[in-house]
C-alpha cells in the first residue's frame, strides 16, 4: 500500500513540474508515509572564447591535450567561441522507513545522458558509484571549470566501490583504474585484486581537513609474460577560514603506481601507472601534485575565487630505459579566477579566466588563455 502511495505521489508532483512547480527554491521533496524523496539538480549553461587556440572539452572545459607544444604552437587558429547545455543535472535522493538512502544521479555529458551516482547505503555501508573514497572536496577552490584545478585532492571522480563510514573515517575496495606503458602502446592491466582506500575527514572550529591512503596491485599478463607492483597514493587536504568571509585551501598529493589518482596528470586525467622495461619487467611511474587557493565573500551574493594548481610525472627512468616518452606530458599548470553572482535564490552567474600550461617531457611547451561564463538555474 505505501508503494502505491508513493507511486501516486511521484505522478501528482510531476505533473505539478510541469506547471512550474519546479521554479521553487529548494529540491522537491515528497513523501508518502515513511517514505522521503527529494528530486533535485540544475540547469546549467556554459559558454567560452579560447583566446589562443581552441582547447574545449564538453562542458567547455579546458583540456591540457589540446595545447600545441613546440613549433605547432606557432600555428594554431586564435578566437574561438562555444557553448553547451550537457552539464545540466538531474536526480533522486530517498530514504526508506528502514533507513536505507539510495541515490540516482546523471547529467548529459558529453552530450548523451550518463550515470554519476547509483548508490545505496545503510548504516554506514555503501555499494555501487559514486565519488572515490580516495578524493575530497575539502581543499578545492571553486572553479567554473567543471573538470577544475590540477593536482586536486585524489581521484575526484566517481566509481564503482563498497565503502564503510564509521564517524570521519571511510574505507573502501573499489574497481582499479590501472595502465601500462609498454613501448609507444598503452596496455590495460589485469585486475585481479581491488583498489584498497582509507580516508578521514574532519573539521575543527574554523578548519576543515581530510587525509587518504591507497593501495592496489598493478600487474600485466599477456599470456607469455606477466609481473606486477604494489601502487600507493596518499593526499592532504585542507580549509582554513581566516575570517568571515575569507578563507585560504590548499591540496598536495604523491602516487607512484597510481596514477588515475594523480588529478588532471599525464595527457589529461591520469597518467600512465607503469610501464615495461626491455626485459619485460613492470617498473612504477611516481607523480606528485598541489593546489592553492583564496575565496572571497563579497557580500550581496557575490564571491569572487583564484586558484594555481600542478602536477608532475617522472618520466625520467621510462626515458632511461628507452621508451618513448618524449611527448609525454610532464607538468600541467593551471590558474584561475572567477566572479561568481548570485541575483535570486538558486540562481548562479559567473564569469571566470584560465590560464593553462602544459609542458613535454622533451621540453617542448604551451599554454592557452582563455575566458568562461557560467549560468546555472537550481531546483
Amino acid at each position: 500500500m505505501q508503494g502505491n502511495t508513493l507511486r501516486m505521489a511521484i505522478r501528482a508532483t510531476a505533473s505539478a513540474m510541469i506547471v512550474g512547480v519546479a521554479g521553487q527554491a529548494s529540491a522537491l521533496e515528497l513523501s508518502a508515509g515513511d517514505y522521503t524523496a527529494e528530486l533535485y539538480g540544475y540547469a546549467r549553461f556554459n559558454a567560452v572564447y579560447d583566446i589562443d587556440e581552441e582547447i574545449s572539452l564538453s562542458t567547455r572545459s579546458g583540456s591540457f591535450e589540446a595545447i600545441n607544444v613546440g613549433d605547432a604552437e606557432g600555428n594554431e587558429v586564435s578566437g574561438h567561441f562555444s557553448a553547451d547545455a550537457v552539464q545540466t543535472r538531474l536526480g533522486v535522493r530517498t530514504t526508506t522507513p528502514e533507513g536505507v538512502k539510495v541515490v540516482i544521479e546523471g547529467d548529459f555529458r558529453p552530450g548523451t545522458l550518463r550515470l554519476r551516482h547509483g548508490y545505496g547505503e545503510y548504516k554506514g555501508v555503501l555499494l555501487g558509484q559514486t565519488w572515490s573514497n580516495f578524493g575530497s572536496f575539502v581543499g578545492n577552490t571553486t572553479t567554473l571549470d567543471f573538470d577544475g584545478l590540477p593536482g586536486l585532492a585524489g581521484f575526484q571522480a566517481r566509481i564503482s566501490q563498497a565503502r564503510y563510514t564509521t564517524g570521519p573515517l571511510s574505507i573502501s575496495l573499489e574497481e582499479p583504474a590501472t595502465s601500462f606503458l609498454a613501448g609507444t602502446t598503452t596496455v590495460d592491466g589485469k585486475q585481479s585484486l581491488p583498489t584498497f582506500t582509507a580516508r578521514i575527514e574532519d573539521s575543527a572550529d574554523g578548519l576543515s581537513y581530510s587525509g587518504a591512503i591507497l593501495a592496489q596491485q598493478v600487474e600485466f599478463d599477456t599470456g607469455t609474460e606477466d609481473d606486477s607492483v604494489v601502487g600507493f597514493a596518499a593526499f592532504v587536504a585542507g580549509q582554513m577560514a581566516l575570517t568571515d568571509t575569507l578563507t585560504v585551501q590548499g591540496t598536495v598529493s604523491y602516487t607512484d603506481g597510481a596514477n588515475a589518482y594523480l588529478y588532471r596528470s599525464g595527457e589529461e586525467f591520469g597518467a600512465e601507472d607503469a610501464y615495461i622495461d626491455g626485459s619485460g619487467d613492470l617498473e612504477s611511474i611516481a607523480g606528485y601534485g598541489g593546489s592553492l587557493g583564496v575565496g572571497m565573500d563579497l557580500g550581496g551574493g557575490r564571491s569572487a575565487n583564484i586558484g594555481y594548481g600542478i602536477v608532475t610525472v617522472d618520466w625520467d627512468d621510462a626515458e632511461d630505459d628507452g621508451l618513448a616518452v618524449a611527448d609525454k606530458s610532464e607538468t600541467n599548470q593551471a590558474v584561475m579566477a572567477n566572479y561568481l553572482w548570485t541575483p535570486a535564490k538558486n540562481v548562479m552567474m559567473g564569469v571566470e579566466y584560465a590560464y593553462l600550461m602544459r609542458e613535454n617531457v622533451s621540453g617542448d611547451d604551451g599554454d592557452a588563455n582563455r575566458i568562461m561564463f557560467s549560468g546555472q538555474y537550481n531546483f
